[in-house]
C-alpha cells in the first residue's frame, strides 16, 4: 500500500506528463505547417526510441533490458513498429488537417475501442456497461464530426483521419500488451519507436524530395526537441513508473485530461480557435472512458507495464 505522499507524487506526476503531451500535440500542429507530416513522425520516433534504449542500458530508471530472441524481433518490427508507424501517420496527417484538440479528443476515447475490441471475444462479460460506455464516447465523436459532415468549407478528411488515428492507437497497445508478456513496458516502446521510425524513413525521404526544402530554424528544432524529450522520453518514463505503482485503468483515467491541455496548448501558443462542439464533446468522451474503465478494474488488478 502506497502512502498518501507517494500517491501525490505519482499524481502531480501523471499531471507533468499529461502537460508534457498537450504541449506535444500542440507543437506537431505548428510543425505541420512547414515541415512533412511524416518525416516529423520518423525523427521523433527514431530519437525517442534511441534515446529510450540508451536509458534502459545505461541506467536503472527504466528497469532492466533483455537480449532479444529472433522471433521477438520480428513481433517487434512488423506488429509494433508497424502498427506504431500507421498510427503516427494518420495522426500527423489529422493533425495537419484538423485542430490538434480534436484529434487529441479522438485519441481520447481510445480506451473504449479497447473495450470493444476486447468484447469481440469475451460477448457476453459485462455486455451493457461495455455498450453504454461505447455509446457515450460514440456521441461524442459523432459531436466532433458533425459540423464536417454538414459544412462544405470544413474539413472532413481531417477528422476522419482523426479517428482512424484512435483506433490504429488502440491497435498499437494491443500489440504492446501481446510484447509486454516478455518484454518490459519501456523496452517495448523503445524497441517499436525506432523501428517504427526506421519503417518509415523511405515515405519520409520521398516528401523532402518532393518538397526539395526543409526549414530548419531554430524554433523548428527546438519544438522538435521538446517534443522527442518531453513528449518521448520524459512523458514515457513518468507513465511507466505511475503503471509501476498504480492498475492500468487507473493510469488511464489520466487519458482524458491530455484534450484539455492539448486544447489550452494550441489556443495559447498557436491560436488555434475553441470550437463549439469541443466541450460537448469531450464531456460525452471522457464520461464513456471513466465508464467502462471503472467496470472493468478490480481490486485485486495486477499492475501490467504498458
Amino acid at each position: 500500500m502506497l502512502s498518501a505522499k507517494s500517491n501525490a507524487s505519482i499524481v502531480a506526476g501523471l499531471l507533468l506528463a499529461v502537460t508534457f503531451w498537450g504541449g506535444n500535440n500542440a507543437g506537431t500542429k505548428w510543425l505541420v505547417q512547414t515541415w512533412p507530416p511524416v518525416w516529423i513522425g520518423t525523427t521523433r520516433f527514431f530519437c525517442a526510441g534511441l534515446l529510450l534504449l540508451g536509458l534502459l542500458r545505461f541506467t536503472k530508471l527504466l528497469g532492466t533490458s533483455h537480449a532479444l530472441r529472433p522471433e521477438i524481433k520480428r513481433r517487434l518490427w512488423w506488429r509494433g513498429g508497424l502498427s506504431l508507424a500507421t498510427y503516427i501517420v494518420a495522426f500527423t496527417y489529422a493533425v495537419k488537417f484538423t485542430s490538434a484538440s480534436h484529434v487529441a479528443l479522438y485519441l481520447g476515447a481510445a480506451p473504449v475501442w479497447a473495450l470493444l475490441w476486447e468484447g469481440l471475444s469475451d460477448r457476453m462479460s459485462h455486455g451493457a456497461w461495455r455498450y453504454a460506455a461505447a455509446t457515450l464516447a460514440l456521441t461524442g465523436v459523432f459531436v466532433l464530426l458533425w459540423p464536417a459532415l454538414r459544412d462544405s468549407h470544413a474539413n472532413l478528411l481531417g477528422e476522419i483521419l482523426g479517428l482512424a488515428s484512435s483506433i490504429l492507437w488502440t491497435n498499437y497497445g494491443r500489440q504492446c500488451r501481446s510484447l509486454a508478456a516478455t518484454l518490459s513496458g519501456a523496452e517495448v516502446s523503445a524497441h517499436t519507436m525506432w523501428r517504427g521510425g526506421a519503417l518509415l524513413l523511405p515515405i519520409s525521404i520521398a516528401e523532402l524530395i518532393a518538397r526539395k526544402t526543409l526549414p530548419l530554424g531554430g524554433m523548428q528544432i527546438a519544438v522538435q526537441s521538446y517534443c522527442i524529450l518531453a513528449g518521448g522520453v520524459f512523458a514515457f518514463a513518468i507513465w511507466s513508473n505511475a503503471l509501476r505503482h498504480w492498475s492500468t485503468s487507473r493510469v488511464f483515467l489520466f487519458n482524458n485530461l491530455i484534450p484539455l491541455s492539448t486544447m489550452t496548448w494550441a489556443h495559447f501558443c498557436i491560436g488555434e480557435a475553441i470550437t463549439p462542439t469541443f466541450w460537448v464533446a469531450m464531456i460525452l468522451v471522457a464520461a464513456g472512458v471513466v465508464l467502462g474503465q471503472m467496470k472493468f478494474q478490480t481490486p485485486t488488478q495486477a499492475t501490467p507495464v504498458e
